[in-house]
C-alpha cells in the first residue's frame, strides 16, 4: 500500500491529500486505513469519518468493496467487489459487470474476464446468472476489458427453483407450499405427471413451468429433499434453503477414518499430570478447550494466578490442501440448530480424536497465562503438548459444586482445581470491569426437544459465574494468540467488531434525546458511553427498550486480515483461537501459532499471506452469516409449530420491530416474534416515526414504541415457513397527533398509492422481511370482502350500492 508524506497527527489531512491517497490505493482503503497511514489520533476519527461522509456528498469518492467499507474514486472499480456473471468470451471464460454501477453518470460498466487458479470442485463452479465477490486486478486492456478478477465466493445463484412442502391431491398431482416467508400465499400447482417420486408432506424443489396472470402458476418437482414426516425434518428446510453443505464427501470420510490419534514426540510437551478439566453445555458432544489455574509462587506476583487454557489441537489432523481443509473451508463453521449439529469436521475428527475426554491422550495447543492480582495478563507462552482432561463438567454442575453442592464426580474436585479456577476468575472480572466492554443484557432463549423432536418448552438459561469463567479464560487466551502472531509478524485472521457508523449513532443519538438522554458528540465513542447509557436505564420500564436500540446501533463482528479492533469488547487486537473443531477462523491462527513458534511442519504454508487470509476471512464471515440465519429460522419454524394449535389465545408480549406495514412483536414466554398489520390496528392511519421507532396514529396520537409492552392474539400460523399473525388486543400511549396530519393521512387509508395496508413490503430494524399480506387465507379474504360490502353500503347508501352493481352488470353484457 503506498503511503502518503508524513502528517502531523493532531490535525485532519486536506480533502485533496485524502484524495490523492485513495487514488494511489484504489479499493484497498477505509477509514482506519486513512487514519493509521497519515497518524491521525483517536480523537480525530469522528472528524474524519464525517469528512469522508461529506467527499461522498459531493461524488469526489464511491464506497465498495465488501460490505461498502472501501473507497475509490467514482467510476473506478474497488478491489473487492460484488459482480453478476452476465456472459463469456470467445475463450469461454465468464465476463462480469459490477452489481452496482451507475450509468448515467460513469457511463458503460466496465467489463471483468474472471480467471480461476485452480479446477473448481463439484458444486462450486460458477455459472451465468450467478452473483459473486471478487478480488479485481486492473490489467492491459484487450477486446475492451480491462480488469481480470478471481472469484472469493459464489454469493447467490438465481432462484430457478423454488423449495416447499408438497401437498398431495387424492385426484393425482398436488401444490407447493412455499418454505419462504416472502412467498406466503403464492402457491404453486403440481400436475399430474409433474410429482416425481415425492409423496404428501416431501420437501421438495420444483422449477416453475407456467406463470400466469390469472390463477396459481404451474410447477415440476425436480428434487426430493426428504419428509417431513420425519425425525429432523424441520432444520432440513433451513439446511436446503441456505445451501448448508451436510454430507460430508467420501474422501473426506476416508481421510478422517484413517487418521490416528497423535502421539508423544516431535518436541511435543507432556502436559498428562496436570489437571486441567472442561466445563461445557450439559448435551455437549465434542469438548476442545480445558482450564486449570493455580496461585503464582513468584514472590514478585503476589496474589496473581497461572491461568492455562488447552485447546484441540486441530490443526494435527487437518492439514492444509488436505480433502478435510478443503471441505472444512467450503462449511466455514459448524451450524447448531436445536434437533442437530451440521459439523465443519467428521466425527471421527471433532466427536473423537480431538474432542478431551477425561482420562484419555489428547494432543492440544496450550497457552499459559501469568495473572496479576489486578487481573491483568503479564506475560504468556504458548505450548504443543499431550493433555489427559481430569474431569468433564457442566456448566450448572461446577456451579453447583462451588456454591457448596458438590456430587461424586465435582466432590473430590473443589477443592484442588474449582476454587483456584473461581478465585482467578474472581482477579480476571476485576480487570474485565476496568476494561470496561459493552454491557448489552439480552436474553437468549434455548428450544427445549421432545424425543419426537417437537417443542417441548422454551427457556431462559440462567446465566452463571461458570459461564462467565470460561468467557473470560477463552478471551484472555485469544487476546494472547492475537499478540504472539502480531510479535513474530505472521499473518493471521482477526475477529474484528468496528464501531458503530455515523449514520446509526446519530439515529441513536436522536432516539436518546426522544428520552433526555443525551449521547456525546465530542471525539470517538467508546464502548463505555453506551455503557453509561445502559447504567442509567437498568431495573427500569426502559431497559428494554434501550438495550435493543443501542443493540441494533452496533456494527456486526466479522473476520478479517487487517486488525481494526473489537469495539465491543473494547480489545485493540482479539483472534479465534478456541475453537478449532468448529470454526474455520481458530484453525487458521493455529496453524499461524505452529508457524510462527516452530512448534511443528504442519503450520501456515509460507505461502499464506494478506490476499490468501483476506480471502479467506471474507468466505467464513458469509458462511457465519448463513449458520446465524439458517439458525433463527429454524427456531421460528418449531416455535410456529409449537403454536400452531393455539389460534385464538391471547399472549403477552412486547414491540421488537417496527416498519411502515406494522409491528413485530416478540412473546414473553417463548420468545416467539411475530407480525401484527398495521390496517388491524385501531380505525385510523398510524404512521411510522424512524427515529422515534414508533408507530402514531394519525388522528388519536395513540402510539406503540420499540419495546413497548402488549396484549395480543394469535390469529394465524404459518408453521412451515416459521411466520405467525397477531391481532393487538391492547392500547398504546396517548399522545399529540402529528402535526401534518390531515387529508393525506386520510387518502393512504383509504387505499392510496403511498400506503397499503395488506400487501405492503419492507424490512424491519432488525432486517427481517415485512409483508403484511402474507398470511391471507381464502376464509380472511371472504371475511374482508364482506367487511368492504358493509363499508361500501354504509358510505354509498343500499340504494347507490344495488345501482352500482346493476350498471356494472349492464356493462359486462
Amino acid at each position: 500500500m503506498k503511503k502518503p508524506t508524513q502528517h502531523d497527527p493532531d490535525t485532519l489531512p486536506s480533502k485533496a491529500a485524502i484524495l490523492d491517497f485513495i487514488a494511489a490505493n484504489p479499493g484497498k482503503v477505509g477509514t482506519r486505513e486513512i487514519a493509521r497511514a497519515f497518524g491521525l489520533k483517536n480523537n480525530l476519527r469522528a472528524e474524519l469519518k464525517r469528512l469522508l461522509r461529506d467527499l461522498a456528498d459531493e461524488g469526489a469518492v464511491a464506497r465498495g468493496g465488501h460490505k461498502g467499507k472501501k473507497l475509490h474514486h467514482p467510476g473506478a472499480l474497488a478491489s473487492t467487489l460484488l459482480a453478476d456473471i452476465v456472459s463469456r468470451d470467445r475463450d469461454g471464460d465468464f465476463i462480469a459487470v459490477p452489481d452496482e454501477w451507475d450509468e448515467d453518470e460513469h457511463g458503460a460498466a466496465p467489463k471483468i474476464r474472471i480467471f480461476s487458479p485452480r479446477k473448481p470442485r463439484p458444486g462450486e463452479a460458477a455459472g451465468l446468472g450467478d452473483k459473486v465477490l471478487l478480488h479485481v486486478d486492473e490489467v492491459e486492456p484487450e477486446d475492451g476489458i480491462s480488469h481480470r478478477g478471481r472469484i472469493i465466493k459464489i454469493v447467490e445463484r438465481p432462484k430457478h427453483r423454488v423449495l416447499g412442502i408438497f401437498r398431495a391431491n387424492p385426484k393425482g398431482g398436488g401444490r407447493l407450499e412455499p418454505v419462504d416467508k416472502k412467498m406466503l400465499g403464492r402457491e404453486m400447482q403440481i400436475p399430474q405427471g409433474a410429482t416425481g417420486d415425492a409423496e404428501d408432506g416431501d420437501l421438495v424443489a420444483v422449477e416453475a413451468q407456467r406463470i400466469s396472470r390469472f390463477g396459481p402458476p404451474n410447477g415440476r418437482i425436480v428434487e426430493r429433499l426428504g419428509s417431513l414426516k420425519s425425525e429432523k425434518a424441520v432444520s432440513l428446510i433451513a439446511i436446503h434453503a441456505h445451501s448448508i453443505p451436510d454430507v460430508f464427501r467420501r474422501e473426506t470420510i476416508n481421510e478422517a477414518e484413517a487418521a490416528r490419534p497423535a502421539r508423544l514426540e516431535g518436541g511435543r510437551e507432556d502436559w498428562r499430570k496436570l489437571p486441567l478439566i472442561t466445563i461445557d453445555p450439559a448435551d455437549a458432544k465434542d469438548h476442545d478447550d480445558a482450564v486449570h489455574a493455580e496461585e503464582d509462587s513468584d514472590p514478585s506476583n503476589r496474589g496473581g494466578y497461572i491461568v492455562t487454557v488447552a485447546i484441540a489441537d486441530v490443526a494435527h489432523y487437518v492439514t492444509p490442501g488436505s480433502a478435510l481443509d478443503r471441505e472444512a473451508l467450503v462449511r466455514g463453521n459448524s451450524v447448531y440448530f436445536p434437533d442437530r449439529v451440521v459439523p465443519m469436521l467428521p466425527e471421527r475428527i471433532s466427536n473423537d480424536l480431538c474432542s478431551l475426554k477425561p482420562n484419555e491422550d489428547r494432543a492440544a495447543l496450550a497457552v499459559q497465562m501469568i495473572i496479576g492480582a489486578d487481573g491483568r495478563k503479564r506475560d504468556h507462552k504458548f505450548h504443543r503438548i499431550m493433555m489427559r482432561s481430569a474431569a468433564k463438567l457442566a456448566y450448572e454442575q461446577a456451579q453447583a459444586a462451588i456454591d457448596g453442592r458438590p456430587d461424586d464426580t465435582t466432590g473430590p474436585l473443589v477443592e484442588p482445581i474449582l476454587k483456584p479456577l473461581y478465585a482467578a476468575y474472581e482477579a480476571l472480572k476485576r480487570a474485565r470491569d476496568e476494561r470496561g466492554p459493552l454491557d448489552l443484557d439480552i436474553p437468549e432463549r434455548k428450544i427445549v426437544l421432545k424425543p419426537d423432536s417437537t417443542v417441548d418448552r422454551v427457556i431462559v438459561p440462567a446465566r452463571l459465574d461458570a459461564h462467565r469463567l470460561i468467557e473470560e479464560m477463552m478471551i484472555l487466551a485469544n487476546v494472547a494468540a492475537a499478540e504472539s502472531l502480531e510479535k513474530a509478524r505472521t499473518p493471521l485472521i482477526y475477529r474484528v467488531h468496528d464501531e458503530p457508523g455515523i449514520e446509526k449513532v446519530n439515529a441513536l443519538r436522536e432516539f436518546l434525546a426522544s428520552l433526555d438522554m443525551p449521547l456525546a458528540k465530542a471525539g470517538a465513542l467508546r464502548a463505555s458511553n453506551f455503557n453509561a447509557i445502559l447504567g442509567r436505564v437498568k431495573g427500569t420500564e426502559r431497559e428494554t427498550l434501550v438495550n435493543e436500540v443501542v443493540l441494533r446501533s452496533q456494527a456486526q463482528a466479522e473476520y478479517s486480515a487487517e486488525n481494526y479492533g473489537h469495539f465491543g469488547l473494547n480489545l485493540r487486537r482479539y483472534a479465534h483461537f478456541t475453537s478449532p473443531i468448529r470454526r474455520y477462523a481458530d484453525l487458521i491462527v493455529h496453524r499461524a501459532l505452529i508457524r510462527a513458534l516452530h512448534m511443528g511442519k504442519d503450520g501456515l504454508p509460507e505461502s499464506f499471506a494478506l490476499p490468501e487470509l483476506s480471502e479467506i476471512a471474507a468466505e467464513i464471515s458469509a458462511t457465519e452469516r448463513r449458520a446465524m440465519l439458517a439458525e433463527r429460522e429454524t427456531k421460528d419454524r418449531l416455535i410456529a409449530h409449537f403454536l400452531a394449535d393455539r389460534i385464538g389465545a391471547t399472549f403477552e408480549a412486547k414491540v421488537g420491530g417496527m416498519h411502515r406495514a406494522g409491528l413485530f412483536v416478540k412473546l414473553a414466554d417463548t420468545g416467539a416474534d411475530g407480525f401484527v398489520p398495521a390496517r388491524t390496528i385501531g380505525d385510523e392511519y398510524f404512521r411510522y416515526d424512524e427515529a422515534g421507532h414508533a408507530l402514531t396514529g394519525s388522528r388519536s396520537g395513540e402510539s406503540f414504541r420499540l419495546g413497548d409492552s402488549v396484549t395480543v392474539k394469535l390469529v394465524e400460523a404459518a408453521p412451515v415457513a416459521g411466520a405467525l399473525r397477531f391481532e393487538l388486543l391492547s392500547h398504546g400511549r396517548r399522545g399529540t397527533p402529528p402535526a401534518d396530519r390531515g387529508r393525506r393521512f386520510d387518502r393512504e387509508r383509504s387505499g392510496g398509492k403511498k400506503f397499503k395496508d395488506y400487501g405492503a413490503k419492507g424490512r424491519d430494524d432488525k432486517g427481517r422481511d415485512a409483508k403484511a399480506g402474507a398470511f391471507k387465507s381464502d376464509a380472511a379474504k371472504g371475511h374482508d370482502e364482506k367487511k368492504r360490502s358493509e363499508e361500501r353500503r354504509r358510505k354509498f347508501g343500499k340504494k347507490n350500492s344495488r345501482h352500482k352493481v346493476r350498471k356494472n352488470k349492464g356493462k359486462r353484457k
